[in-house]
C-alpha cells in the first residue's frame, strides 16, 4: 500500500499545532483581564485597536491603575515542538502574519484570526508539500519499473 503524504503531512501539522496550542494555554495562561495571548513565542493582541477600557484598580502596593500594567514583552523559549512546526510550515506563518496584521487594523482580535487561519494555512502548506512528495515518488517508481 502506497503512503499518501498529502494526507499524512497535513494530519501531522494539525497535531503539532494542536499540541503547541494546548501547551501555550497550559503554561502561558490567558487570564480574563490580560490583553495578550502568547502562542509559543508569538504575541497575539486580543484588542488591537485599544477599544476595551480596563478598569482602574488600586494595587497592593498602593499605586493606582494596576490593570493597565500589561506584560507586553517577555522572553519565551519555544520548545522543540514549536520550532519544528514553525520551520517546516514557515510560509504558512508568514502568510498568517500578514492576515492577522491586516485584520487587526480592522479591529479583529489577533487571537481569533490566528486560531482560525493558522490551521487552514498549515493544512494547505503541508498538503502542497505532501503532493510534491507523492508526485516525486510516483515518477521515481515509474522510472525504476521501466
Amino acid at each position: 500500500m502506497r503512503l499518501r503524504w498529502r494526507v499524512i503531512l497535513p494530519s501531522i501539522g494539525l497535531l503539532l499545532f494542536a499540541a503547541e496550542t494546548h501547551h501555550s494555554v497550559q503554561t502561558i495562561a490567558h487570564s480574563r483581564g490580560d490583553r495578550y495571548f502568547w502562542w509559543s513565542l508569538i504575541r497575539l493582541d486580543s484588542d488591537p485597536l485599544n477599544k476595551r477600557v480596563l478598569p482602574r484598580l488600586s494595587c497592593a502596593d498602593g499605586s493606582v491603575n494596576c490593570a493597565q500594567r500589561v506584560l507586553q514583552d517577555m522572553w519565551i523559549d519555544p520548545g522543540w515542538l514549536a520550532k519544528i512546526l514553525m520551520w517546516s510550515a514557515f510560509p504558512a506563518f508568514v502568510v498568517n502574519a500578514f492576515i492577522i496584521v491586516l485584520l487587526g487594523r480592522l479591529g479583529v482580535s489577533q487571537v481569533l484570526s490566528f486560531m482560525i487561519f493558522m490551521p487552514l494555512l498549515i493544512v494547505g502548506w503541508y498538503y502542497f508539500v505532501g503532493r510534491l512528495i507523492d508526485r516525486w515518488t510516483h515518477k521515481h517508481s515509474e522510472r525504476s519499473k521501466a
